[in-house]
């Protein structure tokens, strides 16, 4: 039992760091591959939904390293730019903050399962689509390119749309890159402001999932699994993070809302032919 918790552990945590800072929902994907190897039966109801969320901080420390230089030079200018920079990171971060401390308990007790993930895949892919094609290129010379240059409205939107990730298959990465093209940020700024939000948004999930979670279950076994998973995720989303950025200076995130629409379809079709069991 110990060895199969370690390795669907890890499963779990190659899929988090993969998918946390793509706009296909790392939530939505873990969930899944839950349900396919049957996760939840092998952990405990109680530590897989806790590990879903707390190693996701994992891939968000990744990007504290990889953008170290413009969060050291945020503090070091704190007066030029940094404080404003951080000021309207919280803004934006407050809505979901609010809402998904009132409705945490109902998200995970209906939508944590393969068959609203995949609608959410489904809407979320939409609007990608829609979003990107009729709003990323507008009035480009007019898109802000700099998050020190972001306004207060644009961190207020951008936050509202990050209230739609609370849902599993919706993805943070892409309601938040879809809210900064509709309020005029480039994709570069979208994708960077997406990853910077990210922080507190995922030190304050895995905090009140962690002073939440009941322990009276858990083994040293479980223990051990949190850490491998936090560091796998940690080292997988490093990779990852770089070759997104790259990905964006040459093609559309139009192919990542058909990978969403064309996935959810045939999961779909898996659940109501009760191969994946929800």
């Amino acid at each position: 039992m110990e060895v199969l918790l370690l390795l669907k552990s890890v499963i779990i945590a190659i899929v988090e760091g993969i998918t946390e800072f793509l706009p296909v929902s790392s939530t939505g994907h873990m969930i899944i591959v839950g349900d396919i190897i049957n996760f939840v039966e092998t952990s405990g109801v109680n530590f897989a939904h806790m590990y879903e969320i707390v190693i996701q901080l994992g891939a968000i420390i990744a990007i504290m390293v990889l953008y170290r230089k413009k969060i050291i030079d945020s503090i070091i200018h704190l007066k030029e730019y940094g404080f404003k920079m951080w000021f309207y990171i919280i803004i934006a971060f407050l809505p979901s903050a609010i809402i998904g401390v009132l409705v945490d308990d109902i998200i995970k007790a209906k939508l944590f399962n393969t068959f609203s993930v995949s609608l959410g895949l489904i809407i979320g892919g939409i609007i990608l689509l829609v979003v990107e094609k009729y709003f990323s290129t507008k009035n480009v010379d007019k898109q802000t390119c700099d998050i020190k240059n972001i306004n207060f409205k644009q961190a207020l939107g951008i936050g509202c749309f990050q209230v739609l990730s609370l849902c599993p298959g919706m993805s943070r990465s892409s309601s938040t890159i879809s809210g900064a093209w509709i309020f005029g940020c480039s994709t570069k700024l979208a994708a960077e402001f997406s990853f910077f939000l990210a922080i507190p948004t995922m030190i304050g999930a895995s905090a009140y999932e962690l002073l939440g979670t009941d322990y009276s279950n858990f083994t040293f076994s479980h223990g051990i699994a949190l850490i491998v998973g936090f560091l796998v995720a940690f080292l997988v989303a490093l990779l990852v993070v770089d070759i997104f950025m790259k990905f964006l200076r040459k093609y559309p995130m139009k192919y990542f809302a058909y990978y969403r629409i064309v996935i959810a379809i045939l999961l779909i079709v898996l659940v109501n032919l009760n191969i994946i069991k929800v």
